[in-house]
């Protein structure tokens, strides 16, 4: 048996991205860190280049999605890009009617609430996603050696928006459905899932290195509900790329205690919100988990003394986790001054 280890490194073999290390669960030379909603919202240059185009509409022009996914790496120097799409992208490109209202989210014209509601919604078939393949080719070839993100929405909270109607605050009726009919909740999910899988793997195909899944709502649920009505479906989305080997991060708010059931649907590297330090998540996870986290937005607009404090402990703490991507425990603010986010990006690299 040849020993390996003795072999020298091969000069002509080049490093992976920090990121990518990470998300293997090695310490790369420098610790890697990008945003969520970095693309855009805070940015004086996304306004500009959004200035009176809707949100989906954005999405869903190549050329402006790519202009919007890179903004933030030419701005902060970010060790990652992350796809500028939406989660009900998918639904519009599966002939859903669905609008992001300024100032209320996504709202659907017409909310899934019986078996005969889901009967139609799922003959809905993916879209044409010719116009996501080619963003995620601009971007790609833009980018050079730093990795793209891929993006799409967890199904729960797919079938939340599609049930609720609109944003909620405590999901009652798609928790409702989910007991109430369980076997409707199933093929809702089922759908969704495929749905969220075929996005994925769309933008790994056309050149994405690795993938989040957000699900945005997964904290209105108790661990026996998510592990039971939730989490076969992440599973089943993330299956759609489990050929493709790129690193899948499952990413939700307020899901401190779903984080073992998060990882265990098929995840990679798992993210934390802001709520939980990453060592006590990593000891939830059991030492064996790259993690990404953890910057609590709010403190984006503090004195930079207390911001700097802050992120210096989230990258301490990291340092238990097996590999560890910085990030925020949730989105930018719109608020938000983007020279304290590169001030960030350069501390993060300097630690």
């Amino acid at each position: 048996m040849t020993n390996t280890a003795a072999l020298p490194a091969d000069p002509a073999k080049k490093a992976a991205p920090p990121l990518l290390e990470a998300y293997s669960g090695r310490r790369p030379a420098r610790t890697p860190v990008w945003f969520m909603r970095q693309a855009g919202r805070s940015l004086p240059e996304y306004r500009a280049a959004r200035q009176g185009v809707g949100m989906l509409e954005s999405c869903l022009r190549p050329d402006l999605a790519a202009e919007i996914t890179l903004q933030p790496v030419r701005r902060h120097h970010v060790d990652a890009a992350i796809f500028f799409s939406d989660i009900v992208v998918p639904l519009r490109l599966a002939g859903v009617d669905v609008e992001i209202v300024s100032g209320v989210g996504p709202v659907v014209a017409e909310p899934v609430r019986t078996a005969g509601d889901v009967d139609r919604l799922v003959q809905h078939r993916p879209g044409d996603a010719g116009a996501i393949t080619e963003a995620v080719r601009l971007v790609v070839d833009e980018l050079g050696d730093t990795p793209l993100i891929g993006f799409a929405g967890a199904p729960f909270t797919l079938a939340a928006y599609l049930v609720e109607g609109r944003p909620s605050r405590d999901h009652l009726a798609a928790r409702t459905l989910m007991h109430a009919d369980p076997e409707t909740w199933r093929r809702l999910m089922r759908w969704a899932a495929d749905l969220s899988g075929a996005f994925l793997r769309t933008q790994v195909l056309a050149g994405a290195r690795a993938v989040q899944l957000f699900d945005s709502w997964a904290g209105a649920l108790s661990l026996r509900d998510y592990t039971a009505h939730a989490a076969p479906f992440s599973t089943r989305a993330l299956g759609h790329i489990d050929d493709l080997d790129v690193p899948r991060v499952h990413f939700g708010t307020g899901t401190a205690e779903l984080l073992v059931a998060m990882r265990d649907a098929g995840a990679d590297v798992v993210g934390v919100d802001y709520r939980l330090p990453l060592d006590e998540a990593n000891r939830r996870l059991g030492g064996q988990t790259p993690l990404q986290g953890n910057i609590d937005p709010a403190l984006l607009a503090a004195p930079w003394e207390v911001l700097e404090a802050h992120v210096r402990d989230v990258v301490e703490r990291g340092r238990a986790a097996p590999g560890h991507v910085v990030n925020l425990g949730h989105g930018v603010p719109p608020t938000t001054d983007p020279g304290v986010l590169t001030r960030v990006v350069e501390l993060v690299h300097s630690l």
